[in-house]
């Protein structure tokens, strides 16, 4: 007859099913499923027994066939248009903290080309690999159009969008940073403020050039003409050799580009700050270690992805939709960057 140990040894050789446990642990099939869900109510001496012989066939329990019976699956759906910026990777970052911390996982699924017809196949890829709910990182003006909408009756989480009155917004107080920079600038007596943007179809680009735009004029100040980059440093330096002589303050739309402009400047023999004050956004960890370092404006990305874990899960918990945008504050850091502009007083 066979032993004890041959029988585990062979139930190893091939998968090892719920069955295999109970018949080895000596319970039923039921009680082995009691024991894997985590249910009260099982003897502990009989809980030990099936654990044992969980790991003693190497058996695992069959999640995904769990997640079908209860309706959950314990996982979020990420729909990302763009893995290439600093603001999306982080926001990423924090959302699988959160999502973790929550014991929830992500599965990530970027978007190349913004159309339609891509997020309805993202959309139905997601669903084919079970997921509980959605958080769609936005970086186009698709939502603010009818050129893209969300599949209806799903419980989905956008970040950076002006689709509030649609959907459940998370977003960085874009304005408010904008403000406090360019605000910041004007305290030390420049003139007027320039302005390097990001890329003209970015939702938060074009809040953050509303905002110095507004600023400017309520301050009664000239406005010079907008400067477009693509948020690399690159374009940072390439808009940097064409920064005019006059010019005594730039605002840049985020780190990367004011790393660059700063190179630029630098090779021009324009001293910073002491010929030209030059702000940023992000708050990038590197920021405080540029030459010199970098005033810039604080975007709280681990607070941003909290939310957007917080509100997917209520959703899901309520098994209802929300709609409306929730703003995380923004924050001016001061370092060696600024400075009033040369002549002042």
């Amino acid at each position: 007859m066979e032993s004890r140990a041959q029988a585990g040894a062979a139930q190893r050789r091939r998968s090892a099913s719920m069955a295999d446990v109970a018949r080895l642990a000596g319970v039923s099939s039921q009680t082995v499923s009691r024991v894997s869900n985590g249910s009260p109510g099982v003897v502990e001496d009989t809980r030990r027994r099936v654990l044992a012989a969980m790991k003693e066939l190497g058996y695992r329990p069959n999640s995904a066939a769990r997640a079908l019976k209860h309706g959950e699956f314990r996982t979020l759906g990420v729909i990302l248009f763009n893995l290439s910026t600093t603001g999306n990777v982080r926001t990423l970052e924090a959302i699988a903290d959160s999502a973790a911390r929550e014991g929830y996982a992500i599965t990530l699924l970027p978007v190349a080309i913004p159309t339609q017809s891509e997020v309805d196949g993202a959309f139905t890829r997601l669903g084919e690999l079970a997921v509980d709910g959605v958080i769609v990182i936005m970086e186009v003006h698709l939502l603010d159009s009818s050129t893209v909408s969300l599949p209806p009756h799903v419980q989905v989480v956008v970040v950076d969008s002006d689709a509030g009155d649609r959907y459940a917004v998370v977003d960085t107080d874009q304005r408010g940073g904008a403000r406090a920079a360019v605000e910041h600038l004007l305290a030390l007596g420049h003139r007027t403020v320039w302005h390097l943007a990001g890329p003209p179809d970015s939702f938060a680009a074009q809040r953050r050039t509303e905002a110095w735009l507004a600023a400017l004029k309520e301050a009664g100040r000239p406005v010079p003409p907008l400067l477009f980059g693509d948020w690399s440093a690159e374009s940072g330096y390439t808009v940097g050799k064409l920064v005019p002589e006059d010019c005594t303050a730039v605002f840049a739309a985020n780190d990367q580009m004011a790393l660059g402009l700063l190179r630029a400047l630098h090779e021009r023999g324009r001293r910073v700050p002491q010929d030209i004050s030059v702000v940023g956004f992000d708050d990038i960890p590197e920021s405080g270690s540029f030459i010199p370092p970098l005033t810039t404006v604080h975007q709280d990305f681990g607070e941003v992805g909290r939310r957007c874990v917080e509100g997917v899960l209520r959703q899901i918990r309520n098994r209802t939709a929300e709609h409306g945008t929730a703003l995380v504050p923004t924050r001016l850091v001061a370092r060696a960057s600024t400075a009033p502009p040369p002549h002042a007083g």
